[in-house]
């Protein structure tokens, strides 16, 4: 079979574009691409080719080898919980030492320096192949949504009373049957938190946890009141 024109065409070209000034290459490149439709990289390759020049890409060189860092990094990822990066790279200063398999000073050093980004990337397999799947004991209200004024993002909370809450199952691997939950409310200003628990998550019950925090509260309030006025 024989060559097609194009490439006859980029074969005659190959000794005028190696000849050339840089800024006649510039202008070929464009009169190649235009008349064949070919991309830019590879009209260059097939132009180095021809006269046994290999064109190399400028990847920069890997500089974490993951064969040599995975295996711990998944290892102290997994016994913290699947952390996030962000935290990983803080407590890997404490964790290490106490890592079950004897690590030389290089691999030491380079986990040390990874960046949150880098972890990411060299956790990108282990999190595929350990997905995390959280249970959810709480269904999208979009009616109250609309209804309840409520924000998601940072407060600037300047005085106490706004506060954060949510419910916690304490149900194992599964949401089946009857089980404790937690209600936790936090105020955002004070960080001050109240715990209460009720035995599954009735509307009446969870009312009634809340009722229980605010009287606490108000209790505290007065009482806190009375002896700033004894000083």
């Amino acid at each position: 079979m024989g060559k097609r024109r194009k490439d006859i065409d980029l074969e005659d070209m190959a000794d005028r574009y190696h000849l050339s000034s840089r800024k006649d290459k510039s202008r070929l490149l464009d009169e190649v691409c235009y008349l064949y439709g070919y991309s830019r990289k590879y009209v260059i390759q097939v132009l180095n080719f021809n006269t046994r020049k290999k064109y190399t890409s400028r990847r920069r060189k890997r500089r974490y080898d993951p064969k040599l860092l995975l295996p711990t990094l998944t290892y102290i990822w997994l016994a913290s919980d699947q952390m996030c990066s962000e935290k990983l790279k803080d407590i890997l200063p404490l964790w290490l030492p106490f890592y079950n398999e004897p690590l030389t000073d290089n691999i030491k050093q380079k986990l040390l320096s990874l960046s949150p980004a880098t972890i990411d990337r060299l956790l990108r397999p282990s999190k595929i192949k350990y997905k995390r799947y959280g249970l959810s004991g709480t269904s999208p209200g979009y009616l109250l949504k609309n209804q309840i004024p409520i924000k998601t993002d940072h407060w600037d909370v300047t005085q106490p009373g706004f506060m954060e809450a949510d419910t916690v199952a304490h149900c194992g691997d599964s949401l089946a049957g009857s089980f404790v939950w937690s209600i936790t409310l936090t105020d955002i200003y004070s960080c001050w938190t109240e715990i209460r628990a009720t035995w599954n998550k009735g509307a009446e019950e969870v009312k009634r946890q809340i009722e229980n925090i605010h009287v606490y509260q108000h209790y505290c309030h007065q009482l806190i009141h009375q002896l700033a006025n004894r000083c």
